[in-house]
């Protein structure tokens, strides 16, 4: 049974426990972060700690430790727990307070860390490619919540889910309100199309995954190749040689049918088995924790 470290202390996983007048659970207000851990290293750790606290400051929440705090926090709890190879969610809420809106009432915020195993998907999905469809629900407009706010009221993504589960495929991707390609309900988007790689760029109402991030900055170029940000239109998806998502969980993976369009050769295209091979080299290796 694995522990949880929520406020300050370990628990067994099934004695942790958050209030029901907890703001987090009442309205979805909180923040939290994916991060894992390859033989040992906690993958970008610092950037997805860096990414929280964007989170919390931007919903005006205080969690109650600095960066370098939850930094050791984060590293104790994997300690713990003996876990090499994993996942870590670290999780901000607004903390208990009333059943009204009021955010200023809960006078302080609930934190924990979980540390679990994690598979999104079956291996097979890895080389034979996955199927996912477009969700008819748009993705929430930035103005309305921003993207970047990583934030507990997963409920946009969550339709668009039960839309793919519905159609019996695990993914669905998302358009933004004005038609463009924006990402899908957990992941990151590229095409390729004659080999140029090019993904949907941050107006384009996505989050800015430490994944997508490192694979355009660190893997794409080790492979000789430069990705693309621009606005991506859905033809343009249906058109391309290989399609792959980028996530924290789902790492780097192959889209092989888009409803009933096979996409290139209806498997993963050469390039993509390429960058998933050198993102998992990387991280097996010596994954970074900056």
């Amino acid at each position: 049974m694995s522990k949880i470290w929520i406020n300050g202390a370990f628990v067994e996983s099934s004695k942790a426990k958050v209030s029901v007048y907890d703001h987090g659970l009442l309205y979805g207000d909180g923040c939290f972060e994916g991060i894992r851990i390859y033989n040992g290293k906690i993958f970008k750790l610092r950037s997805h700690l860096k990414r929280m606290f964007d989170s919390a400051q931007a919903i005006r929440l205080q969690p109650g430790y600095s960066i370098d705090e939850l930094d050791e926090i984060v590293r104790e709890t994997v300690k713990v727990n003996e876990q090499l190879d994993g996942y870590i969610r670290l999780v901000f809420t607004r903390g208990t307070g009333t059943l009204g809106l009021n955010p200023f009432l809960c006078p302080k915020a609930t934190v924990f860390i979980i540390v679990e195993n994690i598979k999104l998907y079956p291996n097979d999905m890895y080389e034979d490619g996955m199927s996912i469809i477009v969700a008819n629900r748009p993705r929430i407009h930035p103005e309305c919540l921003d993207p970047q706010v990583k934030s507990l009221n997963y409920l946009n993504n969550i339709l668009a889910k039960i839309e793919a589960i519905d159609a019996g495929v695990l993914e669905a991707l998302m358009l933004n309100c004005d038609g463009e390609v924006s990402e899908c309900t957990g992941d990151n988007i590229f095409i390729i199309k004659k080999g140029i790689i090019t993904t949907p760029p941050i107006s384009a109402g996505i989050l800015n995954g430490i994944t997508r991030k490192y694979v355009m900055e660190v893997v794409a170029p080790a492979l000789g190749h430069v990705v693309e940000e621009r606005t991506v239109l859905l033809q343009e998806v249906m058109d391309a040689d290989e399609i792959f998502l980028t996530g924290t969980a789902a790492e780097v993976i192959g889209v092989s049918h888009i409803g009933e369009r096979v996409i290139g050769c209806g498997k993963v295209g050469n390039l993509t088995a390429q960058l998933e091979g050198e993102f998992r080299r990387r991280v097996a290796n010596d994954a970074p924790e900056d």
